[in-house]
């Protein structure tokens, strides 16, 4: 076996001359998915290094990318990284005076903006920007005044390349250095501003390399990719699925995952927690209004399903009873749930927050392996990854080979290795803060390695300190509740107070279905949850799952949210994370008046 590649332009020119295939990427244009080969990406890639150099783009500038997935996000990336150019992603989804301070302070000279909404957003902040001097715009529609669109863009530089230039581009870029700087990638900034945390191409080379051994896959696969490529570990696993010959599919929306997933039916896909927990909730419901045979054929079901698993993951094999009902039960149910990703998949991979051991389980059931793992953007980003030979439900897996993991004297999991970043950008005591000097990198995350797998229970700055001095894991909690069929998110509240509570944004689609049938009527939302025989219903959901847990861990009181978290109104970060400190601002009028009646009730 040839050794892996040692930077990602390096990647990139090897895998397209080792693969050469007709479907390197796909993407939909009108009714149906479209392929772009090698060979044409290739191309296209080129002539945006040529086109960038026109314009006096270099290497060692900066250059960002506020675009959804889509080929030109990959070309955009490719052409930076093989001319020596930083690249700093940003999320489609920040409002205009995000965009405008990473843009800023990552000193960009150009920008890809992918539509004209997105492209609006720079406009709006331009003023602000005076190292900015070239916009480039995916859409033909989208440029307006001096900016450009990017098929001009691609024309220029095919014009201004030499018979030779082809030649010499493969030689400089792989010239580029392990060391080199490829990428800059804001992190959500859940406890502040955000930083840019620098990748090299060894960082996430390394990280592919390590990976690649780990997870089959091959030119016979194909993944649909919805991830925000915005984020470390799409756009990783999308190196990783590129240098292995996988196709890449893109999807056209994030409400069209599900229609995309038909249509692609692809055998590998990557998702957050979030997504699972929706594909469950949506299956679980289907079947629940349903009713009479089938709602009883589904609990049944699962039930055969859990034993089934248990069995499975205790090294055992099923006795001829267990594995006769567990045939039937793929043939109920499990086969549909397969059918509905597309009815291909061999795993899937999760990251990014931690995964209910309850959806995993229930998938695992259905032959379909979550393969959890773990890592941070500073650690480009896997740090463990459990395998479709060696799955552990409740475990991040083990650390993948070169990097080292210990655990810290309170709990904080370190790690060292070629994956850990440079340093953040322009931020040495922030970056001292967070790198020790023997190379640890402090993650923030509270965790446990045994028998050489690594299991995490909380984030370090998560952890409640309640006024009594007890302290309490929230994640775990918050993960129960969020269980439950009735509960769309939940966020525990308590540092510093004598108790906790919980907050809870309820899944209004079962909520309305179950107040119907108690012939309750409402208005909306807010109508909804200030109905007593509701809130008893939803205290009685939330509490029932909390039934085993410590006494001083309970919250004592729950707090109904009439609308759901969302990224736009500041709860969530891009990466769906709960940036538990807004939650506690915004909300802060509503957990004050829970605990002043709290207090009142026990005279506490």
């Amino acid at each position: 076996m040839p050794p892996h590649p040692a930077t990602l332009s390096q990647l990139f020119i090897e895998a397209v001359e080792e693969h050469d295939r007709p479907n390197a990427l796909q993407t939909k244009i009108g009714d149906s998915y479209q392929p772009i080969s090698h060979r044409t990406l290739a191309d296209r890639v080129r002539h945006v290094v040529f086109g960038l150099r026109a314009l006096g783009v270099t290497s060692g500038d900066r250059v960002a990318i506020l675009s959804e997935n889509r080929p030109e996000w990959a070309i955009a990336d490719y052409a930076c990284l093989l001319s020596g150019i930083a690249d700093v992603p940003i999320y489609p989804t920040l409002p205009a005076e995000q965009i405008a301070y990473i843009l800023h302070d990552s000193g960009a000279v150009a920008a890809f903006a992918s539509t004209e909404e997105q492209a609006a957003k720079i406009r709006s902040v331009r003023a602000e920007l005076p190292a900015l001097r070239h916009v480039i715009v995916f859409d033909a529609d989208a440029a307006r005044g001096g900016e450009i669109r990017i098929a001009a863009l691609e024309a220029k530089g095919a014009a201004s390349m030499t018979p030779d230039d082809a030649a010499r581009l493969r030689a400089s870029a792989l010239a580029i250095t392990p060391d080199q700087i490829a990428t800059i990638i804001y992190t959500s900034g859940t406890t502040g501003e955000p930083k840019g945390a620098m990748l090299t191409h060894g960082n996430i080379a390394s990280n592919v390399s390590a990976v690649i051994d780990l997870l089959p896959m091959g030119p016979t696969d194909s993944s649909l990719s919805f991830l925000p490529l915005s984020h470390i570990f799409e756009r990783m696993v999308d190196y990783l699925m590129f240098a292995a010959g996988v196709s890449i599919a893109y999807v056209e929306s994030m409400d069209s995952i599900a229609r995309n997933m038909q249509e692609v039916r692809p055998t590998i896909v990557v998702a957050v927690p979030r997504i699972y927990e929706k594909i469950n909730a949506r299956i679980t419901d289907t079947a629940m209004r349903a009713g009479g045979a089938k709602r009883a054929i589904f609990l049944w079901a699962q039930k055969v399903g859990d034993r089934w698993t248990a069995a499975m993951l205790d090294g055992h094999r099923p006795g001829p009873v267990l594995a006769l009902e567990h045939a039937v039960a793929d043939k109920l149910v499990f086969s549909k749930v397969r059918a509905a990703v597309g009815g291909r998949l061999r795993y899937f991979v999760s990251g990014g927050a931690p995964l209910s051991v309850e959806i995993n389980r229930f998938f695992f059931a259905a032959g379909l392996k979550i393969l959890e793992g773990y890592g941070l953007t500073e650690t480009s980003p896997v740090i463990a990854v459990n395998t479709p030979t060696r799955v552990t439900i409740g475990t991040v897996g083990a650390p993948i080979p070169g990097v080292e993991v210990k655990i810290a004297e309170d709990g904080e999991i370190l790690t060292r290795g070629p994956h850990v970043m440079k340093g953040y950008f322009n931020q040495p005591e922030a970056t001292a803060a967070v790198i020790d000097a023997d190379g640890w990198f402090h993650t923030g995350d509270i965790g446990t390695l045994e028998d050489g797998l690594l299991r995490i229970t909380d984030r370090k700055k998560d952890i409640i300190v309640t006024a009594g001095g007890k302290n309490i894991a929230p994640q775990p909690i918050e993960n129960q509740v969020k269980a439950n069929k009735y509960v769309a998110q939940a966020v525990m509240i308590g540092d510093r107070r004598r108790f906790p509570l919980i907050l809870v944004v309820p899944e209004f689609d079962q909520l309305e279905r179950w107040a119907t049938q108690q012939d309750i009527a409402f208005k909306d939302h807010r109508d909804l949850i200030a109905n007593p025989l509701v809130r008893g219903k939803m205290e009685r959901e939330v509490f029932g799952t909390l039934e085993k847990l410590a006494h001083f861990e309970k919250p004592k009181r729950i707090v109904l949210i009439e609308q759901d978290f969302t990224i736009d109104s500041g709860e969530l970060t891009p990466t769906l994370k709960v940036k538990r400190r807004a939650v506690d601002r915004k909300f802060r009028a509503l957990i004050d008046a829970a605990y002043t009646a709290e207090e009142s009730r026990t005279g506490a």
